[in-house]
């Protein structure tokens, strides 16, 4: 017996209800993987991210902790406003 006869034998209604329920397990299946695999892709760009991110927070810091030190020294007590 082929697919179509199989089909052909369904009582009426019984395909679209077939077809209504596969389709709901497919969603289900495929938001669990592709929530996986998003999550997978994350995590990764994350760790390759992470290190330049330090590098350039790192760096921020250290500039900001420079100028505020030179400033001090400088004689300069009044602090910066604000934008």
């Amino acid at each position: 017996m082929g697919q179509q006869a199989a089909v052909r034998a369904l009582p009426e209604g019984m395909e679209e209800y077939m077809v209504h329920r596969v389709m709901q397990r497919v969603d289900v299946a495929l938001e669990q993987r592709l929530r996986d695999a998003i999550a997978t892709v994350v995590q990764e760009q994350t760790r390759s991210v992470l290190p330049r991110l330090r590098e350039e927070i790192e760096s921020v810091v250290r500039h900001a902790v420079y100028e505020a030190v030179a400033d001090e020294l400088a004689g300069s007590h009044t602090l910066p406003t604000k934008g």
